[in-house]
């Protein structure tokens, strides 16, 4: 079979150490290129081009005014990924793969979030807690790009990411399964500390400036809250999942 190269708007640059080799070691990144600063040295520099050769994958050497061009604005330490389109995982995989912790199955599901930032945060939080996938909706949220691989810091290998057209629909598909559906809200009765965690469960994390959208809501099972001082009124994202998922850990454990 021929794999035909992606067009130039589907490529993106990663740049950076640790996000160059999380993208070469994970089966969902394709790396088309390596880069590296001539005169760049060291072990990290060694382990990059030992991991693009394992994969017959090219290394070119650039001057540092062609890096810092290239990756203007970006602190890039002299390396970085020329890749393709990140390759998401189905509903189907990221199930059966918490299939082997049945009754303790932990999928995550982002509603609408649209900043980078809290986006590459959550993954990294959701691998750090153990959680099996991430769920986001297709429209109107952020999408993995190469500023979500370098913020989740190396996350994105241990963490299969889904893409759907309909959260709603997939939630309710989750929910046949017999998955609970389980969202926060500030202002729901229900603390983290009260509710039972021991099930398969999704836990939705609502957008950043909205919350959980009425759809989603109606479809939860349940709604729980982040007991806190009062005040501060909200919570970023990745912090808030850290929260419950933290709870979660605790009371399987």
């Amino acid at each position: 079979m021929v794999h035909s190269s992606p067009s130039p708007s589907k490529q993106h640059l990663i740049p950076g150490y640790r996000p160059v080799l999380e993208a070469l070691l994970s089966s969902r990144i394709r790396i088309l290129e390596i880069w590296i600063r001539e005169g760049k040295e060291g072990t990290r520099v060694k382990d990059v081009i030992s991991a693009a050769a394992e994969k017959s994958i090219p290394v070119s050497y650039k001057s540092g005014r062609e890096m810092d061009h290239l990756l203007q604005g970006v602190a890039h330490q002299g390396v970085a990924a020329l890749a393709g389109e990140y390759l998401y995982a189905s509903i189907e995989e990221i199930v059966a793969g918490s299939m082997s912790r049945q009754g303790e199955a932990l999928i995550l599901a982002a509603d609408h979030i649209t900043d980078e930032g809290n986006l590459g945060a959550l993954v990294r939080t959701g691998t750090f807690f153990g959680a099996d996938g991430l769920v986001l909706p297709k429209d109107r949220s952020a999408s993995i790009s190469a500023g979500i691989i370098k913020r989740s810091s190396g996350a994105l290998v241990n963490l299969p990411v889904a893409r759907v057209v309909n959260l709603g629909r997939t939630l309710t598909t989750l929910k046949e399964k017999g998955f609970w559906i389980i969202g926060t809200a500030g202002e729901s009765r229900d603390s983290i500390y009260d509710f039972d965690w021991k099930r398969n469960l999704v836990l939705v994390m609502g957008s950043e400036g909205k919350g959980l959208s009425p759809l989603i809501r109606g479809i939860c099972d349940q709604i729980v809250r982040i007991p806190g001082s009062g005040r501060v009124e909200s919570l970023n994202v990745s912090v808030a999942a850290g929260a419950v998922l933290s709870e979660i850990q605790r009371q399987r454990r």
